[in-house]
This record gives C-alpha cells, sequence and structure tokens, in this order.
C-alpha cells in the first residue's frame, strides 16, 4: 500500500465517519475528530469519563497524519502513518467495528430517462506474510456482478465518484446475477493464487533463523539430561516467533452499484 493510497483511505475513513477535514494536502491530512472517533482512537478513557462526569464542554482531538514524510518541504507536526503502523492497523479496526460492508450507490444528475446502476462487489484485503519479521501487502478487487468481470484496484476507482448511500431518484438498480457470496469465494480464489505464486523465500529465509536460534538453545542446554522447564518455554517461544505464517484478512467491502 503505497503512500498515496494510505492518504486516500484517510481521507474516505474520515470523511465517511463524519470527521471535519481542516486541511488536506497531498502528504498529509488534518482532521477534527467528532467525540465518537476521539473516543475509538485517541486512548483518552480518563478524559472522557472526567468531561461526562462533571458535564464539562467536550474537546475532541484536532489530529495531522503525515502520509509521506520524505515530500513534506516545510516542517509539519504530526504523526507519521504508513501501511502496516499501529494507527493504521487501529483505523482497519475501527472500519470493522463500524461495519466492514456497506452499499452505496453512484450519484446520478437528472435526466430525462432513467439512468442503470451495475451492481459490483467490492473487496478490499490484507495479506500478512508473519514470522519474526513480518510483511504487509494490500489487495483491492471489485467483481461485475452481472458479468463476472474482475478488476484490481478497485478502491482507487470509487475515490474519483460520488457515492451516496440512497440511490438517486432518477436512477435504477439493476438485479445482480452472480449472487455476492460465490463473487466473494471468486475473489477468495484470486488473492489465493496470487499467495501460491509469490516468492516465498521469506518462510525459507524464516525457518533457518529458526533452526539457528534453537542451535542456540541447544548449545546453553548440552549435556543436561533433564531439561529444566524453562527449556520448553524458550523453545515454544522460538517457534511461536519463527513459524512462518500467512494471514488473510477482509478489512472492508460492499455492494457498489455503479453507471
Amino acid at each position: 500500500m503505497y503512500p498515496q493510497q494510505v492518504h486516500k483511505y484517510l481521507q474516505q475513513f474520515f470523511t465517511e465517519n463524519d470527521c471535519c477535514i481542516l486541511g488536506d494536502d497531498e502528504h498529509y491530512i488534518t482532521v477534527q475528530l467528532t467525540i465518537d472517533m476521539d473516543k475509538r482512537i485517541m486512548n483518552r478513557p480518563f478524559y472522557w469519563q472526567y468531561v461526562e462526569a462533571t458535564n464539562g464542554e467536550p474537546s475532541p482531538a484536532q489530529v495531522t497524519f503525515i502520509t509521506d514524510q520524505n515530500r513534506i518541504e516545510e516542517k509539519i507536526m504530526g504523526e507519521v502513518i504508513h501501511f502496516g503502523s499501529p494507527r493504521l492497523n487501529q483505523l482497519f479496526q475501527v472500519t470493522k467495528e463500524l461495519g466492514a460492508f456497506v452499499q452505496m450507490f453512484e450519484k446520478v444528475d437528472r435526466l430525462e430517462t432513467k439512468s442503470f446502476l451495475t451492481p459490483w462487489l467490492g473487496v478490499n484485503y490484507k495479506v500478512s506474510y508473519c514470522s519474526d519479521q513480518t510483511k504487509e501487502m494490500l489487495y483491492s478487487f471489485g467483481i461485475n456482478l452481472m458479468t463476472g468481470e474482475v478488476i484490481e484496484e478497485f478502491q482507487e476507482s470509487l475515490n474519483d465518484m460520488d457515492l451516496v448511500s440512497v440511490i438517486s431518484e432518477d436512477a435504477f438498480q439493476v438485479q445482480y446475477i452472480i449472487k455476492p457470496n460465490r463473487a466473494l469465494q471468486r475473489l477468495d480464489t484470486i488473492v489465493d493464487d496470487i499467495i501460491q505464486q509469490d516468492d516465498h523465500i521469506w518462510a525459507e529465509e524464516a525457518n533457518k533463523r529458526w533452526h539457528r536460534s534453537q542451535r542456540v538453545l541447544e548449545y546453553f542446554y548440552e549435556g543436561v539430561e533433564h531439561k529444566p522447564e524453562c527449556y520448553e518455554i524458550e523453545k515454544k517461544a522460538l517457534e511461536e516467533q519463527y513459524d512462518p505464517k500467512i494471514k488473510v484478512e477482509i478489512i472492508n467491502g460492499g455492494l457498489f452499484y455503479l453507471t
């Protein structure tokens, strides 16, 4: 996920959650949080307990997120955010909590004849290659529920569209032919194929580091006939640390009716 993709995600996330965007440069964004969003992401429970107990005037935070620190010429005070950072993962989690799936319609202008909106299923996936080191990638796919056509970078294509939660009066939504569950299975298969075709030397390298650390552990307990409990604990910890794992996670998605 590139810095510009992170930036667009922040724009969409805060706009959809009614947070006012006070400043929006190409490489950083300043946002006035709502009370609800402040409670969700700013980790200020004692402040909000005090405000609610005293009926005080709430003051939700203003935050600046820097999405590409290397491209900013002037000095900007803010939090650097990038793919894989704890803050972005936190926003992904909030997205899940608030409802990972939506139904949106492309807004159309008043016309003499109705516009027909075609249904698409859009899904954003996060693929994590995990060992003692972690590599994360984001994939966005859309599948046409009439034709079965699949396009990549679907989320990016939506960013330039005017989407609303209620269909326009001069539009008509076409009933899908391919059921969303079947379409989701197809997208899952595409992601699985990407993983299968990827270079998995990272897993081989992780196993090498695992065995190297295991040899060091065995060296320290060499000649000990009855190894203590701490040996088994350390051995298990090494396995959990280095054992290669692949995690596939749906961040969000929805039905999008587009012209």
